[in-house]
């Protein structure tokens, strides 16, 4: 682990594996997969919620009948605010594109300009999943068999899993945590050559 700032500690994993998504590969199954809805924060569920009338318009019909008879969000059976499921299994923000690829509502939206739309920290971090202590957050890598794709193009690009999540590590902890992460990961992959 490496301790960055005095209130986070970061597995290694996040500095020595490779990765870099490929949908080409996985098809977007984080979206689908799995016994719950991603973790939201409270935040998150009430500016979902605000937005919902501008997001529907990117939702399923389904994803759409869900929202408006039972909301965005829900508490899952851990005791964690999760986003809403359709169909027991597609987070209600998943679209499919015509060839399968499974893409998110708000990423969509806020590709075609709806600034507001951000999908959620969790999903945009993955495959770091945080888990937050009374004194520390741990930040940690999620190893999961549909994310072997991303982890041999991270290997091919030279890409390590903190740079390809820069972007969502310093809209979680900062830009002054992220470039202490970075130097610090650099200097313990300079030390450890192997690594």
């Amino acid at each position: 682990m490496l301790q960055i700032k005095d209130n986070t500690l970061v597995s290694l994993d996040l500095v020595e594996r490779f990765f870099h998504c490929n949908l080409d590969d996985c098809l977007g199954e984080c979206c689908i997969e799995g016994d719950a809805g991603a973790p939201l924060l409270p935040e998150e569920a009430e500016r979902l919620t605000q937005l919902l009338p501008r997001i529907l318009p990117y939702l399923s019909e389904k994803a759409q009948k869900v929202a408006e008879e039972e909301g965005v969000s829900y508490i899952d059976c851990d005791g964690d605010l999760v986003t809403q499921l359709v169909d027991g299994a597609n987070c209600i923000f998943t679209t499919f594109a015509p060839d399968g690829k499974c893409l998110c509502a708000l990423e969509k939206a806020r590709r075609e300009g709806e600034k507001d739309f951000f999908k959620p920290i969790s999903c945009a971090l993955y495959p770091v999943r945080l888990k937050e202590y009374d004194t520390f957050t741990a930040v940690n890598f999620h190893r999961w068999k549909i994310c072997k794709g991303a982890e041999v193009m991270g290997r091919a690009k030279g890409i390590r899993a903190f740079e390809f999540l820069e972007a969502p590590l310093i809209r979680r902890f900062g830009k002054e945590w992220y470039d202490e992460l970075a130097t610090t990961a650099r200097e313990y992959l300079r030390q450890n050559p192997g690594k």
